[in-house]
């Protein structure tokens, strides 16, 4: 199986043993990030730091002036933690170690946009914003983050693109000093959190004759037991979950609408960066086989999906490979891309020492290609690991 190991730029620049310690794991890839949202890192191996603080969402490499010049929203440029063109030089060493380069662009994830224009955010029943979240139903949301997925996806000797966040967002995110994990929230409770209730959103229930208030007054009105205590109110999830919460119309009507705004955005997406890509040019959007599902794996239709990108990538760790993998094979084609993600850092959760057998259970089920979370911030001894289970499965 073709093995691909996520990157940041941070990771290679200034390390001149980097690109080769990298390749030398076994992979014949890196998925190497050229828009980023804001994090804090750790560099375990760099002769100059241990830690990068990305203080904001950023392009990581010089933004087109041609096509942003008085535009707004528009990319910020990323400060001294990956300065000029941090993502061309990585690029650069990656390609000369003998790996495939391909863009790790993320969209709809972008906290400074937020609170620099606040009317861009999700905005729950209760009306608090989520800055970190972009509507994804406003016109000038889309403009904005088709622009920058065919700009950030097409760099100099890219030979293709991974979109994350390619959806809806919402009220889950790891945030600084996150203090929301009080009340626990079951999957048809987060949903409800994670439904927007914008100008755009607003209006987008009103063309389908439901009254967003009433909306609004049924998701404060369901989420009342949790508030209470009990984190899955019906005892249900999924889809039915949703309905036994507010009801199969409701229900009906914001799934097929989120669905449907989804849907838009990626066609738009894989089909800006393939008129800016050169022929050959892969697609790949990170997902999941739950439409409703929000997040940086977002929620897609996969046959939809399936028709639109050159395939997926899934997050398998911690035993999803059957749930994410099965729904995607059912409509995969012979070129279709299926690639199984694993977190190989242990501090993360990961599990290095299983990748060879979870490389295996993922390919029984559909996959042909692997993601490795993450080649800079796992530990030397997880990156041995990794070595090991890559070289088992030649």
């Amino acid at each position: 199986m073709k093995a691909s190991a996520f990157v940041y730029p941070w990771d290679v620049v200034g390390d001149p043993e980097a690109a080769a310690r990298i390749a030398g794991l076994g992979v014949q890839q890196v998925t190497l990030a050229a828009a980023y949202h804001s994090t804090r890192a750790l560099t375990p191996r760099h002769p100059r730091h241990r830690v990068v603080t990305a203080e904001h969402a950023a392009v990581l490499y010089p933004a087109d002036e041609t096509r942003w010049a008085g535009r707004e929203p528009r990319p910020y440029p990323s400060g001294d933690w990956a300065p000029g063109d941090a993502y061309g030089e990585a690029a650069a060493a990656l390609s000369d170690a003998g790996l495939d380069v391909h863009t790790w662009v993320v969209l709809a994830h972008n906290s400074r946009l937020g609170a620099e224009h606040p009317a861009t955010s999700v905005v729950n029943a209760y009306g608090d914003r989520y800055p970190w979240a972009p509507c994804v139903a406003q016109p000038a949301v889309v403009r904005y983050l088709v622009d920058l997925a065919a700009e950030a996806a097409v760099r100099p000797g890219a030979r293709g693109t991974e979109l994350e966040s390619c959806g809806w967002y919402g009220l889950a995110h790891l945030h600084a000093h996150d203090k929301i994990a009080g009340v626990g929230l079951g999957e048809a409770a987060q949903y409800l959190m994670s439904l927007c209730f914008c100008a755009s959103c607003r209006a987008g229930y009103a063309d389908l004759d439901t009254d967003p208030d009433r909306l609004a007054a049924a998701v404060r009105s369901a989420l009342e037991p949790v508030w209470a205590g009990d984190a899955t109110p019906g005892g249900a999830s999924g889809r039915a979950g949703i309905e036994k919460l507010i009801g199969a119309e409701l229900a009906a009507v914001t799934l097929d609408r989120r669905g449907q705004v989804a849907r838009d955005l990626q066609e738009q997406a894989v089909a800006a960066v393939r008129a800016a890509a050169p022929p050959g040019f892969q697609v790949l959007l990170h997902a999941d086989p739950a439409a409703h599902h929000t997040g940086a794996n977002a929620g897609v239709d996969p046959a939809h999906i399936l028709a639109v990108a050159d395939g997926v990538v899934l997050p398998c760790t911690g035993g999803a490979a059957e749930t994410m993998l099965t729904p995607f094979a059912a409509h995969a084609t012979p070129s279709t891309v299926l690639a199984a993600n694993f977190t190989v850092v242990s501090g993360m959760g990961g599990s290095p020492g299983t990748l060879a057998e979870d490389a295996a259970r993922a390919a029984a089920l559909g996959a042909d290609e692997l993601r490795l979370y993450h080649a800079g911030l796992a530990s030397d001894a997880d990156l041995e690991s990794v070595k090991a289970a890559l070289s088992s499965l030649r």
